[in-house]
């Protein structure tokens, strides 16, 4: 009966200690430039649940600078915090190479903006952005030689968003090339025409 009752006792500690394991949450709940909370960002196309890093809790970052190897492993990327992959793709032209501090700052005062004129999470808003702009349908190369003719082929969720992050960058250097707007007034416009699905996004009407 003594082992029975330590044995009951064992198995009431291990239940505990499972059921504060599952209640287990951040002391601080983690915002996204100390600002933007993660809680409730949905994304609605469930083709990119694995795809668009939002809801884990292991990209809910303050800074979007995990220096992660995501490109050691094909699909490892996926796992990258999405904003992250907003700010590397800053990061181009061989001028702009390596400066990821430059590239977050301007990631942060585009999202001010966004907030400033939509009154919405800029997170949200860049999430919303990515789902509408991915290209659905491609083209690729069927054959060698003579016979080589194109195809149409759907697109995988994954090269979805990396295209659309891609075309989001090069429509927002575009614009503001000789242009009196900076950069992240340029990328904030972006990002929120490609939510609204507006025509004036680069991203709706440029195909790859």
């Amino acid at each position: 009966s003594t082992q029975s009752t330590w044995g009951s006792k064992k198995n009431k500690q291990r239940l505990n200690m499972a059921e504060s394991v599952e209640k287990a949450h951040f002391a601080n709940t983690p915002l996204l430039f100390g600002k933007w909370s993660y809680q409730d960002i949905t994304v609605e196309d469930i083709c990119f649940k694995d795809y668009i890093a939002v809801s884990q809790t292991k990209v809910q970052v303050y800074l979007p600078h995990t220096a992660g190897r995501y490109q050691i492993k094909r699909f490892r990327k996926a796992t990258c915090p999405i904003v992250e992959r907003l700010v590397g793709s800053l990061q181009f032209h061989g001028r702009n190479t390596g400066k990821k501090q430059k590239a977050i700052r301007i990631v942060r005062q585009a999202f001010e903006l966004i907030h400033i004129l939509t009154k919405e999470n800029p997170i949200q808003v860049f999430v919303n952005a990515l789902q509408n702009c991915g290209a659905r349908e491609d083209a690729t190369r069927i054959g060698t030689g003579g016979n080589a003719r194109r195809q149409a082929v759907d697109v995988s969720p994954l090269r979805r968003v990396n295209t659309g992050i891609y075309y989001m960058i090069k429509g927002t250097r575009d614009s503001t090339f000789r242009s009196l707007r900076n950069i992240a007034e340029c990328l904030a416009d972006e990002i929120i025409n490609a939510a609204k699905n507006s025509p004036n996004s680069c991203l709706l009407y440029t195909s790859p």
